[in-house]
């Protein structure tokens, strides 16, 4: 055997590694810097990014200052820049410096949050930061980890919304789902006709199939959920002989941020022994704000609940907040321990194991930024994000008000505004495309009891008052040309 071995190529140095690093974050200081002129929406075709690169890996080793060259060259044109101040479509992929830092410090860690013993701070420090968020949204006690339920970080509301199912038919199976099935019982899951397409997939996911999604008409004034119609859809299914497991409640839905009414829903889940799912991905971060809560009223009575920290709260995706107010169906339905993970500390029954909270083994350190925006920004400073993002939401609902060739879909929700062209579908989406499609922003559609409408979701760190009045100017351009 050698002495030693040569180290091999492409190992940086400590030295190296420092100067490539400072490097880096002035990179993406530099392309903050830059993006207010850059166009919001990539402007290239198919495969133009892949014509870029060559067919193969390099065979040997390349300096780091020729990637991030290459960011530049290869990646940036092609980039849909979604930490643009005029970014206004979907819902915000929302970050901020700090939140980076953390992300950055939880990958120089490395380190493999399974379970406890694998990594303790990578546990503890989660169980601590989401008891933090969740007093801070004004969440029930049960959540607490202290309590008999508690939060774990997803990476997605997708996941989450996959993960309350499965906890949903383990209790509603007596834990015969996890050992043989599904079975012949035919399972109903609850949503309305505004709820994330995330629920159908995690119903085809857990082995029902798409059938087993009864979606419930909407108000069509409010596009909440018609909690009479869950009533009738439920004692219907029940006398068919079907049997209710899970009711998705959507607090924010994607379309219009319509709020249903947890309390009523709850009540009616209740009723049919069904587990009450509470999806406020976008708008549940709105709670840090007393004021913002009122579409949370009545969450005390589900069983588990998400938002997602990396939509609008200044948080770097993947962060997707979960909670449940009972654990032992959570992990009742996800529990699993091979030999090489059994360890002490797993056996004294004192610790959680994240492992056991999501379909997923691996899990790497997300709470390090949370933590890492909560302590930076302070609770005072989240509501002031907040607050901002409500306010110039209002302020493009009044220019809506102001122009008589538009006209406002829903009532303003929080910080999404819902509003079309009065002459029509094509010439809505016309000039919506026109604003896109010249890059000065982006937005996007959606339709409203069957007529198309366009979405402005401000939540951006960097959105001014002169960023959402450029965006209206371009859209009154769009309007006069395609009117």
């Amino acid at each position: 055997m050698p002495d030693d071995l040569p180290p091999p190529a492409g190992h940086m140095s400590p030295e190296e590694f420092r100067r490539q690093g400072h490097a880096a974050i002035d990179w993406i200081a530099d392309y903050w810097a830059s993006l207010d002129e850059l166009p919001v929406r990539a402007q290239v075709a198919p495969g133009d990014v892949r014509r870029l690169l060559p067919a193969s890996a390099p065979e040997d080793a390349e300096p780091f200052d020729a990637v991030l060259a290459d960011l530049d060259r290869v990646v940036v044109p092609g980039l849909t820049h979604w930490q643009h101040p005029r970014f206004f479509a979907y819902f915000p992929a929302n970050s901020s410096p700090a939140a980076i830092l953390g992300d950055l410090l939880s990958s120089g860690i490395g380190a493999q949050g399974m379970i406890w013993a694998t990594s303790p701070a990578v546990t503890e420090v989660e169980q601590v930061v989401l008891d933090w968020f969740a007093e801070a949204l004004g969440l029930p006690a049960a959540f607490r980890s202290d309590g008999p339920g508690g939060g774990v970080i997803q990476d997605t509301a997708s996941t989450a919304t996959f993960t309350a199912l499965l906890s949903a038919l383990h209790r509603a199976s007596g834990g015969e789902a996890r050992v043989s099935g599904v079975g012949g019982t035919q399972w109903r899951v609850y949503g309305s006709t505004q709820a994330h397409s995330s629920l159908v997939k995690a119903a085809m996911m857990a082995g029902l199939g798409e059938d087993a999604v009864r979606t419930i008409a909407v108000d069509p004034v409010t596009q909440a959920m018609d909690v009479d119609s869950l009533r009738d859809a439920m004692v219907e299914d029940v006398g068919a002989g079907l049997r209710p497991v899970m009711v998705q409640a959507a607090c924010g839905s994607t379309s219009t941020g319509a709020m249903d009414d947890v309390a009523a829903i709850a009540e009616v889940a209740r009723e049919g022994g069904a587990w009450l799912h509470v999806d406020a991905a976008w708008a549940g971060v709105a709670a840090v704000c007393p004021e913002h809560r009122d579409h949370l009223a009545g969450v005390e009575a589900a069983d588990s609940f998400v938002t997602n920290p990396h939509k609008w709260l200044l948080t770097t995706f993947d962060c997707s907040t979960f909670w449940v107010r009972d654990r032992a169906a959570l992990t009742g339905a996800l529990s699993i321990l091979p030999e090489y993970l059994r360890n002490a500390a797993t056996e004294s029954g004192e610790v959680v194991d994240y492992r056991d909270w999501h379909p997923q083994l691996g899990r790497r350190f997300r709470a390090i930024k949370l933590w890492a925006v909560l302590r930076t920004y302070g609770l005072s400073g989240l509501r002031e994000h907040i607050r901002q993002g409500v306010t110039l939401a209002e302020h493009v609902a009044g220019l809506v008000a102001s122009d008589d060739r538009f006209e406002m879909v829903t009532e303003p929700a929080l910080s999404l505004v819902v509003f079309r062209l009065r002459a029509g579908d094509e010439q809505t989406l016309a000039a919506m495309e026109a604003v896109n499609a010249s890059g000065e922003a982006y937005l996007s559609h959606t339709t409203v009891n069957g007529v198309a409408a366009i979405r402005l979701a401000v939540g951006s760190w960097r959105t001014t008052l002169a960023d959402v009045d450029r965006t209206w100017r371009a859209l009154q351009e769009a309007a006069a040309a395609h009117g």
